[in-house]
């Protein structure tokens, strides 16, 4: 296999197919990422961490026992072994950009799978476009934040395909796989920093939901069962989340924290609604407060006058009286002159507040001309508001964070410190508040409200941004819950244990996007549809749907036995949501199983 990529994502990936698969697997990578530190991924979990350690090692320039440069392909090329099998071998090719002698130095025309994960979607785009042509049967799995284009691409290279397959050079094997790490990433953060909020995972006409609640019952819904010290012992505890739990298990741990599925119903195609998506703004969001108060007032005061100048005036019908109070009210020439007393007085008194209705009236023009000029600017943090989650950063990941947040329907204020940051368009559309400055600098948090608020989400690019803004928040509220990203998996746990210690009531997460996304793409990879991933402490749960035929594991059995504790668990066939425990799974079949990674790479 070969990963091309220019970010943590590329050595996770390297390291998740290693560590987890046993495949081999070359890497490209810029010269530049020779001096990067990648993220040390599963360091006493995997079997292979020596090999492993040796993998990324290599990736970095560290330990290599020799380099070469490829014929005509300007790329260096190094290699290590295991164990003195030169065979067990992993290559590490370094190219300033991934041309097609790159391509074929690194054995594409051979390969059974190209990962390409720049952070550039038209680099991606075209080392795929070059990898089809060099290999009709490749297994392509791209990088794309852009989902309409993603769309096009996958149909495009998977037509190239099938046109080769005609044609005679194979390509039944092909396919293409379009995914992005943010999508990958943004419901396990959303959900992290929402307590009580569901955790999703939507398939193909299911909806799964996983909640956290005490292990009771058969172990049949129950995913996973947490540290015993609670739901704050990630990265620190004694011991670690149990996945896939068998029944015996569950019994023996009941009340402790556990993950439980709490139902499987139809999702009804497409993706959930959006609040605040029209795009003419609600009636209310025209005036301010005080100016509707303004004119109920003034409505009530003429409903006032109309009434009394029908009570004054004998023998004068209720709309009449009204039309009179209305004249009056507009100052329309009609006095009352001749008339008695009590109804020249309601006259001047219609007048005055007719008087102070005109500016009532030109203030709710102006204001309403004011709303729907600045519909497509960015909104300010409400007064009085409370109870939201502020999220940091409007990235590719907090743009996509910020609109799951918002399908939960759950109220957001965003920090963003780059007035072009891509995810403006999406707060301006979704009319969510947003504050423009530095997190890092005084004042700006506490303009988002943070006092009031319920979480804090800091998933900036920068690792010391991220701590320096929870560090300063938790000053102002120390039981504030904050959920981090973090790269560096051993910083991350450095963080949450000081954090913990530091305010033991509060509640603190540090996650890794690249930890969250490289289970999807390895899946990918190895022909497997990743439906999602779900974070149980530090540890990760896939969820993806595996066809019966030809796995031993599944075929003639029912859902409740497809099933090996710690390794996966049958939940359901893809599509129906009414599937019973006692159901045979037979084949042609596609059943939706929760796994660990390594039992993902079992099934296989």
């Amino acid at each position: 296999m070969v990963v091309c990529g220019d970010d943590g994502l590329a050595h996770r990936l390297t390291a998740e197919l290693r560590g987890v698969y046993g495949e081999q697997v070359t890497l490209v990578v810029p010269p530049n990422e020779r001096t990067a530190r990648p993220p040390v991924v599963g360091r006493a979990r995997l079997a292979s961490a020596a090999l492993l350690d040796r993998v990324v090692n290599a990736a970095v320039g560290r330990g290599g026992n020799g380099s070469g440069s490829g014929s005509g392909s300007a790329a260096t090329v190094t290699s290590t072994g295991s164990g003195g099998n030169g065979g067990d071998a992993a290559r590490v090719l370094e190219a300033v950009e991934i041309t097609e002698a790159v391509l074929a130095e690194a054995g594409v025309e051979r390969a059974t799978a190209l990962a390409l994960v720049f952070d550039d979607d038209e680099t991606n785009i075209r080392a795929a476009l070059t990898a089809r042509r060099l290999n009709p049967r490749l297994r392509l799995v791209l990088r794309l934040y852009n989902r309409r284009l993603g769309q096009h691409i996958e149909e495009l290279l998977d037509q190239a395909a099938a046109l080769a397959a005609g044609d005679g050079e194979g390509g039944s094997e092909a396919s293409t796989t379009v995914l992005s790490d943010a999508d990958t990433a943004a419901p396990a953060l959303a959900a992290t920093a929402v307590a009580g909020t569901s955790k999703v995972v939507q398939t193909e006409g299911l909806l799964l939901r996983a909640v956290e609640r005490p292990a009771a019952g058969t172990g049949l819904s129950t995913l996973a069962l947490l540290s015993p010290t609670g739901a704050d012992a990630e990265g620190g505890g004694e011991q670690e989340p149990r996945l896939l739990p068998d029944d015996d298990e569950v019994r023996q741990a009941a009340g402790r924290p556990a993950v439980v599925l709490e139902q499987v119903s139809s999702a009804g195609g497409g993706e959930l609604p959006v609040p605040g998506r029209s795009g003419v703004p609600p009636l209310a969001s025209l005036f301010s407060r005080r100016l509707r108060w303004s004119l109920a007032g003034m409505v009530a005061c003429v409903v006032a006058l109309a009434v009394a100048l029908w009570v004054a005036t004998p023998g004068i019908h209720p709309l009449r009286a009204f039309y009179y109070t209305l004249l009056d009210l507009f100052a329309i020439d009609n006095p009352a002159i001749g008339e008695p007393l009590s109804r020249q007085i309601l006259q001047l008194l219609s007048g005055l507040v007719g008087l102070l209705l005109l500016p009532v009236l030109l203030a709710a023009v102006l204001e309403a001309l004011g709303t729907f000029r600045t519909a497509s600017a960015l909104r300010k943090p409400p007064r009085g508001l409370g109870g939201h989650v502020v999220l940091l950063g409007l990235g590719k990941i907090g743009t996509r964070v910020l609109t799951r947040l918002r399908e939960l329907n759950i109220p957001v204020v965003c920090v963003e410190s780059d007035p072009e940051a891509r995810g403006l368009a999406t707060a301006r559309r979704l009319r969510v508040p947003v504050v423009l400055g530095d997190v890092t600098q005084e004042g700006v948090l506490e303009s988002a409200k943070i006092h009031r608020a319920y979480a804090l989400l800091a998933v900036t690019s920068a690792d010391t941004t991220n701590l320096e803004a929870v560090l300063y928040a938790r000053s102002v509220r120390p039981d504030l819950r904050v959920v981090l990203r973090l790269y560096d998996d051993d910083f991350a746990t450095a963080v949450y244990r000081t954090l913990r210690a530091a305010y033991p009531h509060a509640l603190t997460r540090s996650r890794s996007v690249t930890h969250l996304a490289a289970p999807a793409f390895a899946g990918a990879m190895l022909g497997r549809q990743v439906l999602g991933a779900i974070a149980v402490e530090r540890r990760v749960l896939l969820f993806a749907a595996v066809d019966v035929a030809g796995h031993p594991q599944l075929e003639g059995r029912t859902v409740r036995d497809a099933f090996r504790a710690g390794s996966w668990r049958a939940l359901a066939l893809e599509g129906r949501t009414d599937t019973a425990p006692d159901h045979v799974l037979e084949k042609g079949d596609r059943v939706v199983v929760a796994a660990t990674r390594t039992g993902l790479a079992e099934l296989r």
